[in-house]
């Protein structure tokens, strides 16, 4: 389909980075694998979020923030997602992933070939994926009520890196956040990709049926 993409209220993703700190964090896993010059996998790794140092939970929580902190509908946008269109297959291994908490070392590897048949820029990059599970707070004056929890929204950050000092990523260059946050709620009809500069990643935005100019 073609890429044609809807406004993101800003304050939807603020309310996310806000919470990406060492101490609020609720980021339960972190997994990823490094791919050569070459475009040849070269290992992973798949950790406890909390088990993390502090120092690693807060250069991986920089990195996954860097998705939704971004400029809002110029870095950062949102794409609808089409019920028959050709990234189904993908957005379904991505429900699955989530839906396991990045625990399926199967499923992960099968994302990451995916990633790596369709991106290979002839310098070592990493793959991160991030997962998470947010309680979204009421909205209200009563403060009785304000730590209740209207939804879980559970998601998934996904962050290219290139790699500095061989396995140490740097700043993401392209990246999504699914499902959607919209409205202070998850939105199963959309995802939001992230380009951090004017660089052609048509065929990383094609894996989900996105054809076109930006």
């Amino acid at each position: 389909m073609e890429k044609i993409s809807e406004n993101i209220n800003r304050e939807d993703m603020l309310e996310l980075t806000r919470r990406m700190t060492p101490a609020r964090t609720s980021f339960t896993r972190i997994a990823g694998c490094y791919v050569d010059q070459e475009g040849d996998f070269d290992g992973s790794f798949n950790i406890n979020f909390l088990k993390l140092s502090q120092k690693d939970k807060a250069k991986n929580l920089e990195i996954a923030k860097t998705i939704p902190f971004s400029k809002t509908n110029v870095q950062l946008k949102k794409y609808k997602i089409e019920a028959a269109g050709k990234g189904q297959e993908l957005f379904r291994l991505l429900s699955a992933v989530k839906e396991c908490g990045l625990k399926n070392d199967a499923l992960m590897d099968t994302f990451y070939d995916r990633i790596m048949e369709n991106y290979q820029p002839r310098e070592p990059y990493g793959v991160l994926v991030f997962h998470d599970r947010y309680d979204v707070p009421v909205k209200t004056s009563d403060k009785e009520r304000q730590w209740e929890s209207e939804e879980v929204y559970e998601y998934l950050i996904c962050a290219l890196c290139p790699l500095v000092d061989e396995y140490e990523p740097d700043k993401p260059f392209w990246g999504f956040l699914y499902p959607a946050f919209t409205d202070r709620s998850c939105d199963w009809n959309h995802i939001n990709i992230f380009h951090a500069d004017d660089r052609n990643y048509d065929k990383l935005d094609s894996l989900f049926g996105l054809e076109g100019k930006r």
